[in-house]
């Protein structure tokens, strides 16, 4: 008995020390340090990835300025460069691919979550994962070979023969070759269905199942339960998972180098070679001195920005999605 006022006294510190408000143990102080730590690593990446660029990139930026932006020249004899055809190179390149994997992406995980036996998800989802393990320069090398004489062959000279009148499937001096911003758009898709049929299926099997059975209860089909009660619950997850495709596709290189034509020009036609940010840092960089040189590092500073706007601007939306839900509920 004598010892129990003891040990009362040691009980009544430990849970002092796990109260709000009290000093943590070492090894809590410990790890929310180290943590802290690491957090702070990536945030002083992005800063150091910012400084240097900018740093590098000064010469092309006192020079030209922000018409930078809208100049359209890349010539390294007169020291004239501009990025407006790399950038509207990569966002036409994005665009097309999101056209294709968004509805392929969102079809396949809500097979694999909703529609799929149990036998089929486990394989098909690994066949997925494996898919986006693939590195780009194979698949780049099987859109050479393989997909540009298929698209040049089936697909742009059926629409340059039907729809050439529009603008968008005019082809170039009467000729197709199939190094265009399609090709580049289609094998773009490829890389990034994966990705966001991943994501989209894991935000789907995150949906409570108490969702599906109120609406099925309810008499709703099938179609009207994953319309109704599982998309808008998951709606920003499926947004993000379209926001980590869209960076992918704009910041790809070798794949896009190898079927984009690197034509540096601005044209509606689809079947049009041109450049992207990145396939033409790639493919002028090793050549690249003095002005030349600090202009390609403008445009991955480019780069790196408009990744980081479209990144903030997919949370804000998120976060505002989220609130409505919020608010709704």
């Amino acid at each position: 008995m004598k010892n129990t006022p003891d040990r009362t006294s040691s009980q009544l510190k430990r849970q002092r020390r796990l109260l709000p408000g009290k000093p943590l143990a070492i090894g809590d102080s410990s790890f929310s340090g180290l943590t802290m730590f690491f957090s702070m690593v990536m945030v002083g990446l992005l800063i150091a990835f910012l400084v240097v660029l900018a740093i590098d990139a000064w010469p092309a930026i006192k020079q030209f300025g922000i018409a930078f932006l809208w100049h359209t020249n890349w010539n390294p004899v007169t020291e004239k460069f501009g990025a407006a055809p790399a950038i509207f190179g990569t966002l036409l390149s994005s665009i097309i691919a999101l056209i294709f994997a968004i509805p392929i992406s969102f079809g396949a995980a809500i097979y694999l979550v909703e529609v799929a036996p149990a036998w089929i998800r486990g394989p098909v989802s690994l066949l997925i994962e494996l898919l986006a393990a693939i590195p780009s320069v194979i698949i780049g090398l099987w859109g050479l070979y393989i997909m540009v004489p298929f698209v040049r062959d089936h697909i742009e000279k059926f629409l340059g023969k039907y729809l050439g009148s529009f603008p968008l499937f005019h082809p170039i001096n009467g000729n197709i070759f199939g190094f265009d911003f399609l090709s580049a758009g289609l094998i773009l898709a490829i890389m990034i269905i994966p990705i966001i049929t991943a994501v989209s299926r894991d935000a789907l099997k995150a949906v409570p199942s108490q969702q599906r059975e109120a609406m099925l209860a309810l008499g709703a089909t099938k179609w009207e339960m994953i319309n109704r009660a599982v998309l808008p619950y998951c709606r920003s997850s499926l947004v993000s998972a379209v926001i980590l495709g869209l960076g992918r596709a704009m910041g790809e290189t070798m794949a896009v180098l190898m079927v984009i034509g690197n034509s540096y020009n601005i044209t509606a036609s689809l079947f049009s070679p041109g450049s992207t940010i990145a396939s033409k840092i790639a493919s002028s960089f090793s050549e690249a001195s003095g002005s030349e040189l600090s202009s390609l590092i403008y445009l991955a500073l480019i780069l790196l920005g408009v990744t980081l706007i479209v990144n903030v601007a997919a949370r804000v939306l998120v976060w505002r999605m989220t609130a409505v839900k919020t608010v709704r509920e």
